[in-house]
């Protein structure tokens, strides 16, 4: 990641564009693809409280603690009204080599009452950067099965054989309520986009041993587990070389896909709320004033909410990022 930046104008945050800094966490399932190690990786958390500014006046710096310190000015007006100085959001990229385990996660309600007061549920969101032919995900539970049967078979050990099997290719977004069961197959390659909790009831974890860190959740997930339809993958295309195209709306996230090519791209935060920016493929340039962060493939940077309108270009041919803010 490559930056050249001049402090924004006036006194505050003082820088509007902040690159971030992945960090990495080694997972049973993960791959080789975000970072060759054993154990294998299978996450990078490239946008959340806890990430770290990487270049520039505000180096080394948490998200956290400048939403504490900036509130509106990094978090956006409207996100601020809504979360106060909370960073409400948590941006992930996802290299599965083998099943995760079955789980699903609280609503917001189930959350505060289940985990703590100040706690937030998980409704999260799928884009597949990289699908192999014959990749899957279980997502929901299969049609007109009831309530009880969902029971028995969470505490009998044979949630996967009522999940419900969906392929997935690249290219395709999906939205995964709190309260949906799922689990991500092998082969995929992916960014997910979810409040920021980490709350997960494990349901079935593929005859895995349980350990501190990877238990079980039985009675958590018979609480939590519906039996309502997810919806269903969509693929998202953007018209043109340089346009967007919505790939996600909910009421906790937007998420959408932007692509950039001879023609510069320009958005706006409009005040409101901050947008993530992460460069899936190509790379890119983004332009706010006199700040100018350079993304190449799965970097990612952060526009203060305060921002108003700023720019992107592909910096070579073409370029897609995936934007995501808060509604507002």
């Amino acid at each position: 990641m490559r930056e050249t930046t001049k402090e924004a104008a006036g006194a505050g945050l003082g820088q509007h564009l902040l690159p971030l800094e992945p960090q990495f966490r080694e997972r049973v399932w993960g791959g080789q693809r975000l970072r060759a190690a054993d154990p294998p990786v299978g996450e990078a958390w490239i946008a959340y409280g806890e990430s770290v500014v990487a270049t520039g006046p505000l180096a080394g710096r948490k998200l956290a603690d400048l939403a504490a310190e900036h509130g509106a000015e990094l978090l956006g007006s409207s996100v601020h009204d809504r979360y106060g100085r909370h960073f409400p959001l948590l941006a992930k990229i996802l290299d599965c080599a083998d099943w995760l385990s079955v789980q699903v996660h609280p609503t917001d309600e189930q959350a505060r009452r289940m985990v703590g007061p100040e706690e937030f549920g998980k409704t999260e969101a799928w884009f597949f950067i990289e699908a192999k032919p014959d990749a899957r995900i279980l997502l929901g539970v299969r049609p007109g099965t009831t309530a009880a049967e969902l029971a028995s078979a969470i505490r009998e050990g044979l949630v996967a054989e009522i999940a419900e099997k969906v392929p997935v290719r690249s290219g395709q977004a999906v939205l995964v309520p709190a309260g949906t069961l799922h689990a991500l197959g092998p082969g995929l390659l992916l960014y997910e986009i979810q409040q920021e909790s980490d709350t997960t009831y494990r349901a079935y974890d593929w005859g895995r041993p349980q350990s501190t860190g990877r238990k079980l959740h039985i009675e958590e997930s018979v609480e939590v587990t519906t039996t309502d339809e997810p919806p269903k993958p969509t693929t998202p295309v953007v018209a043109g070389a340089s346009g967007t195209a919505d790939a996600i709306d909910c009421p906790y996230f937007d998420l959408d896909l932007a692509g950039v090519g001879a023609t510069p791209q320009l958005l706006d935060t409009g005040g409101r709320s901050f947008h993530i920016l992460t460069a899936i493929e190509g790379a890119a340039e983004i332009h706010v004033g006199a700040e100018v962060v350079r993304l190449e493939r799965f970097e990612t940077a952060l526009v203060a909410g305060a921002t108003g309108i700023y720019r992107i270009h592909a910096a070579g041919g073409t370029a897609t990022l995936l934007k995501v803010s808060v509604p507002v």
